[in-house]
């Protein structure tokens, strides 16, 4: 078959690129909401993994020809990514995407368009002792956390050949949290038949695995160098625990849409919002006799439910 007869889509690009800047922009001014006393980071350690993948029609004849003389090596692209890391002025992750996609564009006229993402790689600052008999935040050691994380990706591109840089597409999120609550939470009153052998639970452990993703009415907002209308993972996450902490739950799917309609009540320029769920809840083992209360839980079935849910803010 010939080359002409077919049709393409090409990308390429550079993935998992790892950065540590020390002494980044600190991120300041966020707008305070009830459920969270997160209200800004130092940002001493501004840790990622960056994914770049570039598109283009431009490199085809490296596909069909070998013909590299438009191809960007993406050694290239690690280097230009480490070296922006090093320039970038500000304090979150997706004003470091929108930098990091103006600069490709602008230096690469074969590049259509750009999908980059960053996962955050979280170092949190170690308590030491102060000399005064308390303990303190320390300012130069931190450790490597290996729990939630903040995730942005940003699509980009030109408007036309040789126009103004756009972005396309974006998502912000909060990845990997783990939350168990002890009690407070139901199953009951779901479907029974020949397959059921699972028993209604008035109460019971809740332990799930959840992403949260959100998207701003205005890409600006999340870009703008003024933080009253940015959307911290932080406050989201911490929304996310409070909702869980306080609301008693017929399901998860219950949980999720609770979550959900806080998020949009708090944050007015989320535009959507979307949950990933897993339920690793906790099988019972064995009860106390004397304090019901007390019990013995064993990991569950390898295999687990999943639940997603998104929210879109109403027009």
């Amino acid at each position: 078959m010939s080359t002409q007869s077919m049709s393409y889509r090409i990308s390429y690009g550079k993935a998992q690129v790892p950065l540590y800047r020390v002494y980044a922009t600190p991120l300041s001014g966020l707008t305070p909401i009830p459920e969270s006393d997160f209200t800004g980071r130092g940002n001493t350690i501004f840790a990622l993994l960056v994914d770049v993948e570039v598109f283009g029609e431009n490199f085809l004849p490296a596909y069909t020809e070998g013909d590299n003389s438009s191809v960007v090596a993406t050694d290239s692209m690690k280097n230009l990514v480490l070296a922006q890391a090093l320039e970038y002025e500000g304090a979150t992750l997706e004003g470091f995407l929108d930098v990091l996609g103006r600069r490709f564009l602008s230096l690469y006229p074969q590049m259509q368009a750009l999908r980059l993402s960053a996962t955050e790689q979280p170092f949190l600052a170690a308590r030491v002792a102060n000399g005064r008999g308390d303990f303190k935040d320390s300012a130069v050691l931190f450790s490597r956390s290996q729990g939630d994380h903040t995730f942005a990706s940003l699509d980009c591109d030109r408007q036309g050949d040789g126009g103004a840089y756009r972005v396309t597409a974006h998502t912000c999120a909060r990845r990997g949290l783990q939350l168990i609550k002890v009690t407070g939470s139901s199953f009951t009153r779901f479907v029974r038949d020949q397959h059921t052998t699972l028993p209604e639970r008035s109460d019971r452990p809740l332990y799930i695995h959840l992403d949260v993703s959100w998207t701003y009415a205005d890409p600006g907002a999340m870009l703008a160098g003024d933080p009253g209308g940015y959307v911290a993972a932080e406050q989201v996450r911490d929304v996310v625990q409070s909702v869980f902490d306080s609301f008693v739950s017929e399901s998860i799917q219950h949980l999720v849409h609770e979550m959900g309609k806080r998020l949009l009540e708090r944050f007015p320029g989320m535009a959507t919002v979307s949950f990933e769920a897993q339920n690793h809840t906790w099988d019972p083992a064995v009860v106390s006799r004397s304090d019901p209360r007390v019990k013995v839980y064993v990991d569950p079935f390898p295999a687990y439910g999943t639940i997603r849910l998104a929210l879109s803010r109403g027009v």
